[in-house]
């Protein structure tokens, strides 16, 4: 039988919000020794973080510590974005097996990231098998060393986030034990004999119809359809466009995951940031590569879009879920919360009314991991859910 709980604190003192947060997950979980534990902090902690994780890892009476920061953190239906907060998940039973993994030294060698990992959590792999990353996001290059992970794992499910801050160090860390790094990755490997489900949700929905690209170079569309990119985004953006830097937080590019596909739908796009756009050369600049030939289309994030799709994807999870969760992580991006729905707690209150009351802790990231269509990718904008239940 698993067992979790999540505990919270806002408490200014390091030390204590540690011991608060790890008492009431420990409490919640019915549990005196953990397994392992994940520990969520904001950057208003940020010189404390290895006191917080060695109060952690004595209180939970468990080495198997990893967390990361993050500018907000989840902890049940507590989803604070500034601040003093602390968020801790404590988990245990005979069911499940924890072992935390860090590997420093990102840029560049993203195939040497994946390596690393795997080599660290291979031995430790079981029945069913969860693999939990917490990155640097200024430094992980996401799309290769998941790609590399694809091939070292292949039957590995994967999920997790970019850590994250508040803008006032430019810097994000993550923890493994007792150690603090940026420039580096760290997670935890669960495993054992488990369900697991993880669903993701995307604040973006399409507006107008997919475009073939007809003129590109390197990251910029010079044409789609023939027209130049600029005016076709135009169209798209509306009334957003006569603010370009307001649109370009609003508006962005959508790729669909099939090569082939010639529309772009739900659950089977990726979105990309547009970084830059020019009426008078009447080209967009975009966060990847288009090449000529490929299908691309422009999609708006509001709150309604989000609130609608989270919806959605609670309801279908529900379809498939055989038992009720023991517990679970949310991912969810910076570009969500208050600053979208204009609330504090929006997506924790869906999860709690669809999901009960499952002892579920997360933060804010700057980046997603989860699923998309068949396959595990990077997204934006979206929340992430991975929930472990007992086995059926």
């Amino acid at each position: 039988m698993i067992r979790a709980g999540v505990g919270f604190s806002q408490s200014l003192n390091p030390r204590v919000a540690a011991a608060e947060a790890t008492a009431e997950a420990l409490a919640q979980a019915g549990l005196k020794t953990a397994e392992g534990a994940l520990c969520f902090a904001t950057p208003a902690y940020g010189a404390a973080y290895p006191m917080i994780l060695r109060m952690v890892a004595s209180e939970a009476h468990t080495r198997e510590v990893a967390g990361c920061s993050g500018m907000g953190v989840i902890a049940g239906e507590h989803e604070v974005e500034s601040g003093h907060a602390l968020a801790v998940l404590v988990f245990g039973g005979e069911d499940l097996r924890a072992a935390r993994f860090f590997v420093p030294s990102l840029r560049g060698r993203a195939a040497g990231v994946a390596a690393e990992i795997a080599t660290a959590v291979r031995p430790a792999l079981g029945k069913t098998n969860l693999l939990i990353l917490l990155a640097d996001t200024y430094n992980f290059e996401a799309e290769a060393t998941l790609e590399a992970l694809r091939r070292e794992l292949p039957n590995v499910a994967i999920t997790g986030g970019g850590a994250s801050e508040d803008g006032s160090i430019g810097e994000t860390f993550v923890f493994c034990g007792d150690v603090v790094s940026s420039n580096a990755v760290s997670g935890m490997l669960l495993t054992g004999d488990f369900d697991l489900n993880i669903m993701s949700s995307l604040a973006c929905a399409p507006i107008g119809s997919a475009h073939r690209v007809t003129a590109a170079r390197d990251n910029i569309l010079i044409e789609l359809d023939g027209r130049p990119a600029f005016e076709v985004f135009a169209e798209a953006a509306g009334p957003l466009v006569t603010d370009l830097r307001r649109a370009l937080t609003y508006v962005f590019a959508a790729i669909p995951i099939d090569a082939s596909a010639t529309t772009i739908e739900r659950g089977r796009f990726i979105v990309r940031n547009i970084v830059g756009a020019s009426e008078e050369h009447g080209v967009v600049a975009v966060s990847f590569q288009p090449k000529v030939g490929d299908t691309i289309g422009f999609v708006l994030r509001d709150a309604e879009r989000s609130r609608r799709d989270l919806k959605t994807s609670l309801e279908e999870l529900g379809k498939v879920l055989a038992s009720p969760p023991a517990f679970g992580l949310y991912f969810d991006c910076v570009s969500r919360g208050a600053g979208l729905y204009g609330m504090p707690g929006h997506d924790s209150a869906y999860l709690r009314q669809y999901l009960g009351a499952v002892p579920i802790a997360g933060f804010f990231t700057g980046f997603e991991i989860g699923p998309l269509g068949e396959q595990t990718a990077l997204l934006q904008y979206s929340g992430v859910l991975a929930l472990i239940s007992n086995k059926t």
